[in-house]
């Protein structure tokens, strides 16, 4: 009876019976296929993309869109500057402001209500959940060098 084989002569044997297997082809249609499914891709608008794919200027526009919708809800009760007559305005732009105002209202009751809550909490709790969230990143990069370490780095 022979002896079994040590793992490096195991590997060496299956390493060998692999090799001599002959090559499988690919199916006649792959190529066809994969040139389709290229061709579909491609055909695929860019506003149907994720953001990488946007062309530069619309994320320009997008962001500074963004921007100043944000100051627009932030600091939509600052108002106009006294003397210009807005009976025009209101009246132009009325049904936009019927969807913005309670929008603004809604942000500076959470603006009020965060700011009270934030006087009342100590700072010392603010610095111990950034260290907690901080010491959860590095356990999180920590789990993640172990877990690679493990399972590839032996391959």
């Amino acid at each position: 009876m022979k002896d079994p084989m040590t793992p490096d002569e195991l590997e060496k044997f299956i390493h060998r019976t692999l090799r001599s297997l002959p090559d499988r082809h690919a199916p006649a249609t792959l190529e066809a296929r994969v040139l389709a499914a290229l061709e579909v891709r491609a055909a695929i608008p860019w506003w149907h993309k994720s953001w990488s794919y946007w062309p530069q200027w619309v994320r320009a526009l997008f962001v500074l869109f963004s921007g100043a919708l944000a100051a627009l809800v932030v600091l939509g009760g600052a108002g106009l500057p006294t003397g210009v007559d807005t009976t025009q305005l209101n009246h132009t732009f009325a049904p936009v402001l019927s969807v913005i105002r309670p929008v603004i209202s809604l942000g500076r009751g959470l603006a009020d209500i965060l700011a009270l809550i934030g006087r009342e909490i100590p700072a010392w709790w603010f610095y111990g959940a950034a260290a907690f969230v901080a010491g959860l990143y590095v356990m999180l990069v920590g789990v993640g060098a172990a877990a690679y370490r493990t399972l590839w780095s032996n391959r």
